[in-house]
């Protein structure tokens, strides 16, 4: 496979391609799936012991090499899960005795996983208003191990600058994590600003059909070894098949995420016109808050958008119940629209007080946009809000 002039490929290429490889007359054009457990292996000469929990079944590791390419790291590991991803990644950098801190914007299973199980382990967090100027210097101890934040933050969609805390990372010199789901690596690579790991539900839009569960971790070597290493005591490995699914999802990330790009900026400015909508939040808008600096590092806003309904919580319970072709159903990044409340869902664990000091209100509404028709999509939620 030959080179760009600048010696990297674009995402559209490396998503089917990975780094590329040598090609032999009669290979498989589609990798095939290799589900197996285990692999003849007799003593050390006979090269690496695989066994598909260790992670390096070929179908595990041409993903992850792939995800790497993707991000731009050294090395990445797929796992069974997004919340094994993020919490082998927090085991690696830390134990008992240390400390995180963590942006309060982020998914809601990450924030009790950091406030309700990690105490039990002798690991402590403190958390930090993001958009609040030092926050992040003033939270920090001598045993603070990693600092993570969210972008865009899930389900309110800031994107608070991560250029200032990635230089404060390096300035203490401690590695900056960062949940990166929302965006995909083609609509924001981390490591560009700075950001040492990124972390993925691949469920979301790596996947891109809902019809798989899996994580992965982008980063330096030594990191996704430990990564690794963890995993095979903890047991998050990812089944081949799986391996392969996430594979052929990502070949087409690209053309998807163009799709869910284009979709959700035309439906986010007609929400705005809508008056049952109290609010819409996209970081495509203008009026978003964060709109400047995601345009500045994004190349593409992305298919979530929030709104909140001038009717509360009764007003999105109606809303969800008269969408003919937006799908009620957790999780987000699949080519059909899901639609949610994260009071019931994502943040469910947070408190009223809780939800709505980050922003998620009763009446709030979180679209994972797919890539249906626009005009078909703007319809239904159309009918669905003239019925409020």
């Amino acid at each position: 496979m030959s080179e760009s002039p600048k010696g990297k490929h674009r995402p559209a290429t490396v998503g089917i391609h990975g780094r590329g490889h040598a090609r032999r007359p009669g290979d498989p054009v589609v990798p095939p799936i290799v589900q197996s457990a285990t692999f003849h292996w007799a003593s050390p000469a006979d090269g690496e012991l695989l066994y598909s929990r260790c992670g390096n079944n070929p179908n595990q590791l041409e993903v992850s090499q792939k995800i790497a390419a993707l991000e731009g790291t050294e090395a990445a590991v797929a796992l069974a899960s997004g919340m094994g991803a993020t919490a082998m990644t927090f085991l690696a950098l830390a134990q008992a005795g240390d400390h995180i801190v963590a942006s309060s914007y982020i998914y809601g299973a990450t924030l009790a996983l950091l406030r309700d199980e990690f105490p039990r382990r002798g690991i402590e967090t403190t958390f930090v208003n993001p958009g609040e100027e030092g926050a992040f210097r003033r939270a920090l101890r001598t045993n603070t191990k990693l600092i993570h934040i969210e972008l865009p933050t899930n389900p309110s969609l800031r994107f608070f600058d991560p250029r200032p805390v990635a230089a404060l990372a390096k300035e203490v010199g401690i590695p900056l994590t960062c949940d990166a789901t929302f965006a995909s690596p083609v609509n924001f690579r981390g490591i560009e600003v700075g950001i040492d790991v990124v972390i993925h539900s691949a469920t979301k839009y790596l996947g891109g059909h809902s019809d798989l569960i899996a994580g992965a971790v982008a980063g330096k070597a030594d990191l996704i070894e430990e990564v690794t290493r963890l995993s095979r005591l903890y047991g998050p490995s990812l089944d081949p098949n799986t391996a392969w699914l996430l594979d052929r999802g990502i070949r087409s990330l690209d053309a998807r995420m163009a799709r869910h790009n284009t979709n959700a900026m035309e439906l986010a400015e007609w929400f705005t016109t809508r008056p049952e909508v109290q609010q819409t939040i996209y970081p495509g808008l203008p009026s978003h808050p964060d709109h400047r600096v995601a345009a500045e590092l994004m190349s593409g806003f992305g298919g979530m958008i929030s709104i909140v309904l001038a009717g509360g919580g009764e007003a999105a319970d109606r809303f969800m119940a008269g969408l003919k072709i937006a799908c009620a159903a957790p999780s987000l990044g699949g080519v059909e629209t899901l639609i949610s409340q994260p009071r019931f869902t994502s943040h469910l664990s947070l408190s009223n007080g809780e939800r709505d000091a980050l922003g998620i209100p009763d009446g709030f509404v979180r679209i994972s946009v797919g890539i249906e028709d626009v005009e078909d999509l703007r319809a239904d939620f159309e009918g669905a809000l003239e019925s409020l």
